[in-house]
């Protein structure tokens, strides 16, 4: 295994890292183009999606990141400390996506996530200012939310591109309704398709953003156990991410198997794939 040194030595691995954090990162604007074209939400494909994300994210979270974690881990520092180490690391992403989303208002929370049909103004929302301030606390509530999604991706993808990759499009699906969430009351607030897009636009640029910052912040400090519980906290932020977003939406947006049958589906597509290009 590659160590952290010589992982860093080569800029292509950054520019890959990076490139599939920004991908994932600019799916809000898929959703924006779904919000503006589509009359209602294909619940049933978007259950499937979602199911499969959870199933991608799970799969690759136990079985590779939480894994080469503790390779990494106890190399440095032996089988039972590495172990031990890589232990609190997964709990600890999990704790700080907890309370980012804990310190996320319900309203604004992009884990409430909608369908296109339901963001449509009632008469009691129809007040312009309420709509905005809806669709802009929802695009900064989403950015908080990304800031953390976008380092998790970025330094998958840097140690390994067989697993950036599928994380990469895991979050991008989970991303196309939160494009939704922000764009629809936007929108019916200015009338400007332009400026919901924007600010949609935007709130995904926060992922890569937050990849580029939190990988500079930690730089000084970049070793193989550094590098090795950040990893390790990764696998924690996904599986958090899959348990309290992604299976709860794809339940809600359609009947409960059919998230079930995405789950199994994205585990299985990243077994194959691990299978194949071991």
């Amino acid at each position: 295994m590659d160590s952290v040194n010589e992982i860093l030595a080569d800029p292509q691995n950054i520019l890959i890292a990076f490139t599939l954090t920004l991908f994932a990162g600019l799916a809000t604007g898929i959703g924006s183009a779904i919000a503006f074209f589509a009359k209602r939400t294909n619940t049933k494909f978007l259950s499937v999606s979602l199911g499969f994300s959870a199933g991608v994210m799970i799969y690759i979270s136990f079985v590779e990141i939480f894994v080469k974690a503790h390779e990494i881990l106890a190399a440095d520092l032996g089988q039972r400390p590495g172990y031990l180490l890589t232990v609190v690391a997964f709990f600890s992403g999990m704790i700080l996506i907890a309370v980012i989303d804990k310190l996320v208002p319900a309203f604004e929370n992009p884990h409430e996530l909608k369908k296109v049909e339901q963001l449509e103004p009632t008469e009691e929302d129809i007040k312009r200012s309420r709509l905005y301030r809806m669709g802009m606390m929802s695009a900064f509530a989403i950015a908080i939310h990304n800031f953390p999604e976008g380092l998790a991706t970025f330094l998958a993808a840097l140690q390994d591109i067989k697993l950036g990759l599928p994380i990469a499009i895991a979050i991008a699906i989970h991303n196309i309704p939160e494009g939704i969430a922000i764009s629809v009351p936007i929108y019916h607030a200015t009338g400007s398709k332009r400026k919901a897009f924007k600010y949609s636009f935007l709130s995904g640029l926060a992922e890569p953003l937050g990849a580029v910052v939190g990988f500079l912040l930690l730089l000084p400090f970049m070793s193989d156990v550094v590098f090795g519980f950040l990893f390790a906290s990764v696998a924690g932020i996904m599986v958090f991410i899959s348990i309290d977003n992604l299976l709860p939406a794809a339940r809600e947006y359609g009947e409960p198997h059919l998230s079930l049958y995405g789950l199994m589906g994205g585990m299985a597509v990243m077994a194959l794939s691990l299978v194949f290009f071991m």
